[in-house]
């Protein structure tokens, strides 16, 4: 009965728009455990992880008498069609692909929902818990366990269709399917993406510093620690370096669902408007993306730095009236530190008037930071 509900569940999920789906045993993820454990130790985690390690590894944890996991994947789009330009005086940022488009967690969620009240119809003792990248489970590891790619050492799933360009959700249920198995491919002696990351967070083939991560690192709401601001270059949310460099990756671009498709001027926005959009005018332009779960602040932060690396002097004006007005201090302090960067005698007289009226003491460093590049001209 099992057998011919899967084939019913796998066409279904078809017809639903998901792109694939594989069954996987609802055992501990013992090497996961390890891992995790090892994270731990390290000091590698981002601090969004959910749950405990026990939690994170036992899916009898979160659906009692579990004994299945239904993964799936639908793929996103790696290319814009007609991207803007960014020129000289209208730089723009750039917003990581997994962003584009509507925010997936509602779109996999979406799916699983009917995936579920359809396995529920057909089976209504089905107990089923969903979940999409916010849930305590490894996305990763339950997709690997149940075939739909294998684990890379850039930490993506790899799909021989559609390369690691894929969205992951699961849902744990009682009914015991037979498990599909893992593929055995790897990425071999490749070590392209490990050499690429521009900040070394890729440790070694599978482990990831989070705290190393660009893309981790565009979520914080502090200062951006020194050592990453020149690494972030135009990026305002995410980081794409280790996916695009991927050879699986190559010539992987589709686009199959309608609400993935970006808006060119949302996905890649103009830096400067950026600098002083009220809650409501970001809410109204990018709160329907997965890159503004953390609101502004991260993202006018790194539109700031953004502006520092292209050394955009057309934004000095605003770069000052940031420094001057705004109520943040990370906000005022990284524009100090950006009019630095950029240069010019304007900014640095905006720089030495402002730090005689500046009270916070974290501001007061980063304005000293910024009058430090103009004594090493």
């Amino acid at each position: 009965m099992n057998q011919s509900l899967k084939e019913e569940i796998i066409q279904y999920s078809k017809e639903i728009g998901i792109d694939k789906i594989g069954f996987a045993s609802a055992d501990v993820f013992e090497t996961l455990k390890d891992r995790l454990l090892t994270q731990q130790e390290l000091g590698y985690q981002s601090g969004f992880e959910k749950g405990t390690v026990e939690e994170r590894t036992t899916p009898e944890r979160l659906l009692p008498r579990a004994k299945s996991i239904i993964s799936i994947a639908m793929a996103y789009p790696s290319k814009m069609k007609d991207a803007p330009r960014s020129t000289k005086g209208e730089r723009r940022g750039l917003f990581a692909r997994a962003s584009w488009g509507t925010d997936y967690h509602h779109i996999l969620r979406e799916r699983l929902n009917k995936l579920a009240d359809f396995i529920q119809q057909k089976y209504p003792e089905a107990t089923v818990k969903s979940m999409v990248d916010t849930g305590e489970l490894s996305d990763r590891a339950v997709a690997e366990r149940a075939g739909i790619g294998f684990s890379g050492k850039n930490s993506a799933i790899i799909t021989p269709e559609f390369g690691s360009y894929v969205y992951l959700g699961e849902m744990i249920t009682n009914i015991p399917f037979e498990p599909d198995q893992p593929l055995e491919e790897d990425c071999g002696d490749c070590n392209i993406c490990v050499d690429a990351c521009p900040t070394g967070a890729l440790v070694q083939g599978g482990q990831l510093n989070a705290q190393r991560c660009i893309a981790f690192l565009t979520q914080t709401k502090g200062f951006l620690p020194d050592e990453f601001r020149d690494k972030l270059g135009n990026r305002v949310y995410g980081c794409d370096t280790c996916q695009l460099v991927c050879p699986k990756n190559k010539g992987k671009d589709f686009h199959f669902h309608e609400e993935m498709e970006p808006d060119p001027e949302v996905v890649k926005p103009k830096l400067k408007p950026m600098l002083t959009m009220s809650n409501r005018e970001f809410k109204e332009k990018f709160g329907y993306i997965s890159g503004s779960w953390r609101g502004k602040k991260p993202i006018q932060r790194n539109a700031i730095l953004a502006l520092a690396h292209y050394k955009d002097e057309t934004a000095i004006d605003d770069l000052i009236y940031v420094m001057e007005n705004d109520p943040r201090p990370v906000i005022r302090g990284t524009a100090a530190w950006a009019l630095g960067k950029i240069g010019g005698d304007q900014a640095e007289e905006a720089l030495e008037k402002a730090i005689s009226k500046e009270k916070d003491e974290e501001v007061i460093e980063e304005m000293k930071k910024g009058l430090a590049f103009f004594a090493s001209v």
